[in-house]
């Protein structure tokens, strides 16, 4: 899926656009097991208890495409013959109206989900009927015969809420407010399948994770079988593993900083371009930045080794998820010193009596603890 897709299914779930029917899901405390299942119509629900409702669904499918979101593709043979492919399918094609096929779902996922504390399974079906767009980008209802059928699933951490006073204005008295339940934001969902080209792709679905270095790959691998996505952070820290042993010696900071402006650059292209599809690199693409830094041939050999032992030998990472474009960190042992991205040119090394320094320029506008300090000769010895 595309941002503009996720964007478009997103909008189901805004109150005044909403058609969904109702929720249903399950309660599973810390020992794993399924306390109650609940069925509840959105319909007859107070507006705001719905739109709270519809909120956490909403979550579920928000985020970063590639961080928070990852599509996660079925091969052939899972869709014709495997267990997790066929439960998903009759979820879906019941519209979540089979208790049997629930309860098999909430099972398998307090069974396998390691999640600390109790939680809520929510799970909602929709049937979206698809409006024409014409290539301009005009819209008409009445000429499009796609139904799009798909179903939401979130699963929400449970918390007492924190001890808190009252104050009764009647006869002006404080009194303790008991503890109670509380229905945080999803860790992790999905929606099933992928609406693709505006369109249903069975062999997919979209993957939710809150946190960019847990994806809970033991729910991933039970729910679709499919081998789990490397987190975010991990494949930045792998990233950033690989290219210094590869490159050893000559992992040098203009390399470093060549490598994070050509991909914040493509990053901006991309943006300013509306591209629909989502930005991927490959080794290659990696490989030509290196190419322009000066690395040599028996480097560059050795990064694309490590880099496909990692990552494999087709892997595609989105750039955002190996550089953060909005800063620039020097880090040593005893100092940290972060620098605008766009100005990371001005960051110069040097080697001083034999003692290699970090220079930035900083002629004004120069604060320590948040106090502006004047920088006069006698701070400051030229160089």
């Amino acid at each position: 899926m595309t941002e503009k897709e996720i964007r478009e299914i997103r909008r189901r779930f805004r109150p005044d656009k909403s058609m969904l029917s109702g929720i249903c899901g399950c309660y599973i405390n810390e020992a794993k097991n399924i306390i109650t299942t609940f069925r509840e119509s959105l319909a007859v629900m107070p507006q705001e208890e719905s739109e709270r409702f519809l909120g956490l669904l909403k979550k579920t499918i928000s985020g970063s495409l590639g961080k928070n979101l990852v599509n996660l593709e079925f091969i052939a043979s899972q869709v014709m013959q495997s267990e997790e492919y066929k439960l998903l399918a009759m979820l879906r094609q019941t519209g979540l109206n089979d208790d049997g096929i629930l309860h098999t779902f909430y099972e398998r996922v307090a069974e396998t989900l390691n999640m600390e504390g109790s939680y809520i399974i929510l799970l909602t079906h929709d049937d979206y009927g698809v409006p024409y767009r014409s290539k301009d980008g005009g819209k008409d209802m009445d000429a499009s015969d796609e139904v799009f059928s798909y179903i939401v699933c979130s699963i929400c951490p449970v918390k007492l809420s924190a001890a808190e006073l009252s104050f009764e204005l009647a006869d002006s008295s404080f009194r303790a407010l008991p503890q109670d339940t509380v229905l945080s934001a999803p860790k992790l969902g999905f929606m099933f399948p992928l609406f693709d080209d505006r369109a249903a792709n069975i062999y997919g679905a979209l993957y939710y994770t809150k946190s960019l270095e847990d994806n809970h790959e033991e729910f991933i691998e039970s729910v679709f079988n499919v081998e789990p996505p490397m987190p975010a952070d991990v494949q930045k820290e792998t990233f950033q593993t690989i290219l210094a042993d590869a490159l050893e010696d000559e992992c040098s900071l203009e390399t470093v900083q060549t490598v994070h402006e050509q991909l914040s650059d493509m990053i901006d292209r991309h943006k300013e371009n509306k591209e629909p599809d989502q930005l991927l690199i490959t080794r290659r693409d990696i490989d030509t930045v290196l190419q322009e830094c000066g690395v040599s041939d028996e480097r560059k050999t050795a990064f694309a080794a490590s880099f496909d032992e990692m990552f494999g030998e087709d892997a595609e990472l989105p750039p955002a998820n190996v550089i953060d474009k909005k800063q620039f960190v020097i880090t040593t042992p005893d100092a940290v010193i972060k620098v605008n991205p766009e100005r990371s040119d001005l960051i110069e090394m040097r080697k001083i009596n034999g003692i290699s320094y970090i220079l930035i320029p900083a002629d004004s506008g120069v604060e320590v603890n948040g106090v502006s300090v004047s920088l006069a000769d006698k701070d400051a010895e030229s160089l």
